[in-house]
């Protein structure tokens, strides 16, 4: 079965940065399509970055120009680099994968203090 493990999540003051990195049980040239979503408590889990196979790219408008999603199939990793991070930006943060069947993994704690 295919699992996905992320780790990288922590507390950061606003305007830190933190790369979140999301490992794979198995090649990800598994998946068409790779990102990471979060949840914020009391709210809805909302896709922030997603990569293709293609290595297309798509950004949510609250994160774009501040997040950067990369893939390195030789190392079955997909990383989220977070710059310039809001308080809103606090959540638990979960890797994503699709093929087409969705995969979630357990999900990083990112908390971010004003």
């Amino acid at each position: 079965q295919v699992q996905l493990v992320e780790s990288g999540g922590g507390l950061v003051q606003a305007g830190g940065s933190l790369r979140l990195s999301c490992a794979a049980s198995g090649s990800i040239l598994s998946f068409n399509a790779m990102g990471w979503g979060r949840q914020a408590p009391g709210k809805q889990r909302e896709l922030v970055a997603t990569i293709s196979s293609g290595g297309s790219t798509n950004y949510a408008e609250s994160v774009k120009g501040r997040f950067t999603i990369s893939r390195d199939n030789a190392k079955n990793t997909v990383v989220l680099q977070m710059n310039s991070l809001k308080p809103e930006d606090t959540a638990v943060y979960y890797c994503w994968g699709a093929t087409p069947r969705s995969y979630w993994g357990q999900g990083t704690q990112v908390t971010v203090s004003s």
